[in-house]
């Protein structure tokens, strides 16, 4: 088992070393070889790794989204890696994504989407056309935390994106968007209110007409995080985000929070949804008594 040495300790270790190597007649190289320093990756907070994506086409590249550092490459599965994005408007991340048909294509959405006091904004979504090389923002500059991008299989020029919106005020661009024009335009087309965002939206794995997405009615201030509400909760489009209808059956009752989505790839009819809710009986809609529900699994009408 590998121990970590502190800081305090390891100060010592080569305060002593010099002491003894000058008794010995002084502080030699070969002397040195003995204390070898190692990088242990991002050890802050700042550090830490909001999305990883693989290119459908080569899994040899990796684009790795970081909360606080940036956008990452890697050309040879993780062996080296190369900063792609440091020269844009944001260095916090929350999501990136290849074109499943052209992976000179990448999409990139920024502000971190989490909801703690170090959470930073973004400033929109960016697209590259060569692989990460150069980036072009293409809207959604109010939209300060970005939940997700999802490109339709079926037509690179329609993408959604699922926008949180700030998270110290109300408004901005937070809902739903969608593009029909590999972003030149956008329309928003699932908005709940001022307060509530979409955090994530998924296709059914075999028809991307249907679409579920989850709304996140949040609010940050210094000493307090409201982390959901009764606008919180799971809808569902048949039509391409034409309409949506907000899902209630088997599903919590009471003020919902944050939930994650997925599809079963085989058998589309069942989704899965990861749902924080406050518990049946206990009291506050705030961060305070919310507690995780349990996964649910349910057919696709709820």
């Amino acid at each position: 088992m590998t121990r970590r040495i502190p800081v305090a300790v390891a100060a010592a270790v080569l305060v002593s070393a010099g002491l003894t190597a000058r008794q010995d007649g002084g502080l030699s190289a070969d002397r040195l070889k003995g204390i070898e320093l190692r990088s242990i990756g991002p050890a802050l907070a700042t550090g830490r790794v909001a999305d990883i994506e693989i290119d459908p086409k080569n899994p040899s590249v990796w684009y790795v989204a970081t909360a606080f550092g940036g956008l990452w490459k890697t050309n040879n599965r993780g062996i080296t890696f190369v900063p792609i994005f440091d020269h844009y408007g944001s260095f916090t991340l929350c999501c990136v994504i290849v074109d499943p048909k052209d992976s000179n294509v990448v999409w990139l959405g920024t502000g971190e989407n989490a909801s703690q006091r170090s959470a930073h904004f973004g400033d929109g979504v960016y697209k590259s056309l060569d692989a990460g090389a150069t980036w072009d923002r293409v809207g959604l500059a109010a939209s300060e935390h970005i939940g997700k991008i999802l490109i339709d299989p079926r037509n690179s020029g329609v993408v959604y994106v699922a926008s949180q919106g700030p998270l110290w005020s109300a408004g901005g661009e937070r809902g739903l968007y969608k593009t029909i024009d590999g972003g030149a335009t956008w329309t928003a087309v699932l908005t709940i209110s001022p307060d509530t965002g979409i955090s994530d939206v998924v296709f059914d794995t075999k028809n991307p007409d249907i679409l579920y997405a989850s709304a996140y009615q949040r609010r940050r201030a210094v000493g307090q995080m409201i982390g959901g509400g009764p606008e919180g909760g799971i809808f569902k489009s048949t039509n391409a985000g034409k309409t949506w209808t907000k899902l209630k059956n088997g599903l919590p009752k009471d003020d919902v929070g944050r939930v994650a989505l997925g599809v079963d790839p085989r058998k589309p009819s069942t989704v899965y949804a990861l749902i924080s809710a406050k518990s049946p009986g206990r009291g506050g809609g705030a961060r305070g008594g919310a507690q995780p529900a349990t996964p649910g699994v349910d057919e696709a009408g709820f």
